[in-house]
């Protein structure tokens, strides 16, 4: 299939770029000796399961069904990690897991030794409460947060029989705050390392942006690994696939209410609900903050949601009816988090490469209602 062949809306994966982030990622393991794993919960797109598995040294889950993914796709190390696991899924969990990290003291007592009679590597999440980011909604160390156990709730007791640590504190960060996050784990859960045999780092490391520093993290990854004598674990989502997926979609119509409004075939609520959590405005291909061009538009949305607006952009050129825009960076945290609120119809997933578009996945009417 052509571009010009592409039915709108539609995600189309870009495999070479994909490629390019997976050779970084494995020159970072070869250097350092470190094991990266895919975060699925950014990217879940299985049909590159082996390919990834190719670069990397398997995935980790964030419940049962991305664990069952990867046991069947991958079929590489397959780690978990919940805030708290249902008894009526742990014996599966404990069957197609690798590496099983708990929440708490009460989740450990609870399901440790079923993990460890199936020789599973168990671990616990720790709270460094070192927050790095300003957003709440996306800083596992902030007041309140369920995520991890803090210091004073940590003893040998609890630690009986667990191999490594977990922590996760970064959200599309650089090696800068990995590294404060670090001196301050050390500082608190250090004295416990000497006896654990890994170390994770968690996710949140933006390893495949043009500007992320290498060496610091190389610094890091090495001082833990020599110190303590314990592998490096880290699991970054957005850096397996950053900056290597666009989103086609179609003008359908231009009104005007104060500004010019395009509406456009996709949905940010549905398609790329990140542009309303984080809350950010994604990258557009010709598109410029608003005024700096000629001609502003809105481009907003056909749903009932009178929110569901992607952001204001200026054009050198006006827009028309039937034009088709490009958002990019577009592969992470969308096919994931997508939805059909108000019927509406799921993008085409396509994969790319050089040139040749291939539909991986087409949706219909069919996966609306029995989704009800």
């Amino acid at each position: 299939m052509k571009k010009e062949e592409l039915k709108t809306p539609c995600y189309v994966i870009q495999k070479n770029k994909i490629i390019r982030n997976l050779e970084i990622l494995k020159s970072v393991q070869e250097k350092t000796g470190c094991k990266i794993l895919l975060a699925q919960k950014a990217f879940s797109m299985y049909s590159l399961y082996p390919l990834i598995g190719e670069y990397l040294s398997g995935a980790t889950a964030s419940g049962l069904y991305e664990a069952r993914l990867s046991f069947e796709e991958m079929r590489k190390e397959n780690h978990i990690y919940s805030p708290a696991y249902k008894e009526e899924e742990f014996e599966e969990i404990a069957k197609i897991c690798d590496h099983i990290i708990f929440n708490s003291p009460y989740q450990i007592e609870k399901f440790q030794n079923i993990a460890l009679n199936k020789n599973k590597s168990t671990g616990l999440r720790v709270n460094p409460e070192i927050s790095t980011q300003e957003k709440a909604i996306y800083d596992p160390c902030a007041y309140g947060s369920r995520l991890g156990t803090k210091l004073e709730d940590i003893n040998d007791e609890v630690l009986k029989n667990i191999d490594g640590l977990h922590f996760h504190t970064l959200c599309e960060q650089n090696s800068d705050a990995l590294k404060k996050t670090l001196d301050v784990f050390e500082e608190k859960f250090g004295k416990f390392l000497y006896k654990m045999k890994w170390v994770n780092f968690g996710g949140g490391h933006h390893i495949t942006r043009d500007d992320y520093d290498l060496k610091t993290l190389y610094n890091c990854i090495d001082k833990i690994q020599n110190k303590y004598d314990v592998l490096v674990y880290l699991e970054p989502g957005e850096a397996i696939a950053l900056n290597a997926g666009v989103l086609y979609t179609k003008v359908l119509d231009i009104v005007k209410n104060g500004i010019d409004i395009a509406i456009l075939d996709v949905s940010a609520a549905c398609h790329m609900p990140d542009v309303m959590e984080m809350p950010y405005k994604p990258p557009l291909k010709g598109g410029y903050k608003e005024f700096e061009k000629e001609y502003t538009y809105r481009l907003s949305c056909p749903t009932c949601l009178a929110g569901d607006v992607i952001g204001d952009y200026s054009f050198e050129k006006p827009l028309k009816r039937d034009d088709i825009l490009e958002f990019q960076d577009m592969a992470i945290y969308t096919t994931v988090k997508n939805n059909t609120f108000n019927g509406m119809k799921l993008p085409d997933i396509i994969l790319e490469e050089n040139g040749e578009y291939k539909v991986i996945r087409s949706f219909s009417y069919k996966d609306f209602k029995e989704r009800l």
